[in-house]
């Protein structure tokens, strides 16, 4: 399977061009050095490179591959096959519905399943005025069941998955079509954002808004364990038909769609995020429903780790990136000088490996990097993940005790120091930020006691590894940074 004739990818906003020109720094999970040959170099304009024969095709697929470039979504055509089926998972909720269909609008093939709502006829009478095909459960599967009832009807080559409490853009469902004309593309999702309604206007709407659970951000992403955008929900989502096989896991009732898709990437496909195009969600904004909520979706962390053990780890770190977090919480008269002497000689391994012109800058920047996400990592781990632990630390340490105070007002201060879309005042979002925390940590926790397992909640030591060779291009894996897992979300209406 190769890329089509026209296809155009860019190079991913944080890789590097290095040496010259001669190579490419970036990618995700690990940081990959590409190093071009002087043919390769010349099929690039800017940051930009167009499939024009074989060679460009089989190095924009690397691109893809290593996560260095992600397609350019503007510059390609519609797709040549744009048959798509809607299939809408509904238990109750007619208004909403009803919403969606209009969004959707008229001349498509849709599927609403109803997962056996107490309020059928409104349900069929939603789905009727809008002419959609209802299918109606004589019990209740779930999202995973009910989404599989519906796919079992499709017979058009993709199918969107889309729940009953989205509005979708106008231009969503065409724009993450055009990425499939990879063939490699099994999912394509676009950015989750909040919709706008008289409910959600309240403190946790407005928090729900800057920072839902739901929303991967701006940035274009292969969905992958242990990247920055290491799962994708399918509130809404476009899959190849061919290319999910049966679709989701139906003994998942939550995180069944992380499952899909870490499956399909399993299986040697890609999972595309679109942040270009958006689909508005109409997030939980009374407190107890987004509490629980978040509860419920921590919960998803045992049944993901029976599936994917490699995967669902709360944290992923290099070796040297361990020793610094133990240095510094330490809190010891040497903690500084040990961690200054860590990232000192990794900043030197890394130069060394990168063996590039202006490598021992780089390798100072990547072990910056790298140390502020460790940094980072830890403090998730402190107040969210491990949060019951943290707690009981702090009853008895005066050191756990200072590193959770950092922690509890660190990543506030930083998300409003990067200029942040948020609409709430500092001590409301603050008290937000620590009870989703909180809810979902605990969620994870009681998953791992009533599996009997604390697989989920343990962090992964990654070591750096050497990638294979490819065409036009020689490449070397650098472990620079550690990367915090996604949670893990699904539902209904999620």
């Amino acid at each position: 399977m190769t890329l089509p004739i026209g296809f155009v990818v860019v190079l991913d906003e944080k890789t590097r061009l290095v040496d010259n020109g001669r190579a490419l720094l970036g990618g995700a999970p690990t940081t990959h050095l590409l190093r071009l040959t002087p043919r390769a170099q010349k099929l690039f304009t800017g940051r930009k490179l167009r499939v024009r024969d074989a060679a460009s095709a089989t190095l924009a697929d690397r691109l893809l591959e290593l996560a260095i470039a992600h397609p350019l979504v503007e510059e390609l055509p519609p797709h040549p096959d744009p048959r798509c089926t809607y299939v809408i998972p509904v238990h109750d909720r007619p208004r909403p519905l009803d919403r969606l269909l209009t969004s959707i609008g008229p001349g498509h093939e849709v599927i609403v399943v109803d997962d056996a709502s107490e309020d059928r006829a409104g349900i069929a009478a939603v789905a009727a005025r809008h002419g959609a095909r209802l299918i109606a459960l004589p019990r209740n599967l779930g999202p995973a069941g009910a989404r599989n009832a519906g796919l079992r009807e499709v017979t058009t080559p993709f199918v969107a998955f889309v729940d009953s409490d989205i509005v979708l853009g106008e231009n969503t469902v065409q724009t993450l079509l055009k990425h499939f004309h990879d063939p490699r593309t099994a999912v394509a999702v676009p950015r989750i954002t909040g919709l706008h309604t008289p409910s959600s206007h309240t403190w946790i709407g407005r928090f729900e808004n800057a920072r839902g659970s739901l929303d991967l951000g701006a940035r274009p992403a292969s969905v992958r364990p242990g990247s920055y955008v290491s799962w994708a929900s399918t509130a809404c989502s476009i899959a190849r038909v061919a290319a999910i096989a049966d679709g989701f896991d139906e003994d998942m009732r939550v995180a069944e769609d992380v499952d899909f898709g870490w499956r399909a990437v399993a299986a040697g496909w890609r999972v595309r995020f679109e942040p270009s195009v958006a689909a508005a969600h109409e997030h939980r904004a009374r407190f107890g429903d987004w509490f629980t909520r978040k509860l419920v979706y921590g919960t998803g962390a045992h049944p993901l780790a029976v599936r994917h053990p490699e995967s669902v780890a709360p944290a992923i770190v290099a070796p040297w990136s361990a020793a610094l977090t133990v240095a510094l919480l330490a809190q010891r008269r040497w903690s500084l000088p040990v961690a200054a002497a860590i990232c000192g000689v990794t900043a030197v391994r890394i130069a060394r490996k990168l063996d590039v012109e202006e490598s021992a800058g780089l390798g100072v920047r990547l072990t910056a990097g790298g140390a502020v996400g460790t940094l980072l990592q830890t403090g998730a781990l402190l107040t969210r993940h491990w949060w019951p632990a943290t707690v009981a630390g702090c009853l008895v340490s005066k050191r756990v005790r200072r590193a959770t105070a950092v922690a509890v007002v660190a990543d506030v201060l930083l998300e409003y120091a990067n200029g942040g879309r948020i609409d709430l005042d500092p001590p409301r979002y603050w008290l937000a930020h620590r009870l989703d925390d909180i809810a979902y940590g605990s969620g994870v926790w009681w998953s791992a006691l009533r599996g009997r397992s604390v697989k989920a909640l343990l962090p992964q030591l990654r070591t750096s590894g050497t990638s294979r060779k490819a065409p036009a291009s020689r490449v070397n894996s650098v472990s620079s940074s550690p990367v915090r897992s996604a949670d893990s979300s699904s539902s209904h209406s999620s």
